[in-house]
């Protein structure tokens, strides 16, 4: 498995800004209101970083312990992958929050603190299930055995 590139996380977060521009640019053509993200939101994407890196740790220690019997492939490949599609999401979330807070300070009307508040905790926790989500991937990364073969290698 391939660690997450830089270029991935770009492109979510931009695809998530331009959405997030789009949806209130929408909106207010419409006459309705700017979407604002729930108060829960920037909450659980947290929880949801710490989920993840708690899930990790046992992983990083079995790896580091030197006791091979005690990792557990298929849990340690499931987490590395929940860890990647957290920090993707918590890219595109992020750029969703940036989006919307773009939009909110672009208008000639200065928006409510309220809305204003959950739009920017929004961004910020997405960056920090991002970083969450990075952290845990290191954490899953198996050190490479010196018996392993390559493929196409001959010995």
């Amino acid at each position: 498995m391939k660690r997450t590139g830089a270029g991935v996380l770009l492109v979510a977060a931009v695809l998530g800004m331009a959405a997030g521009f789009a949806l209130d640019q929408l909106l207010t053509s419409m006459g309705r209101p700017t979407f604002t993200p729930a108060v829960t939101l920037p909450i659980l994407l947290v929880m949801l970083g710490v989920l993840v890196i708690v899930l990790a740790i046992p992983i990083r220690r079995a790896t580091r312990s030197g006791t091979s019997g005690a990792i557990n492939p298929f849990r340690a490949v499931r987490v590395a992958m929940l860890a990647k599609a957290s920090s993707i999401v918590g890219a595109a979330i992020g750029g969703l929050g940036a989006g919307l807070l773009i939009f909110l300070v672009s208008r000639p009307v200065p928006p409510s603190l309220g809305s204003l508040e959950t739009v920017i905790a929004t961004a910020v926790s997405g960056a920090v299930l991002v970083v969450a989500g990075l952290v845990a991937e290191h954490l899953c990364t198996i050190r490479k055995d010196e018996d392993d073969e390559q493929p196409g290698v001959d010995a």
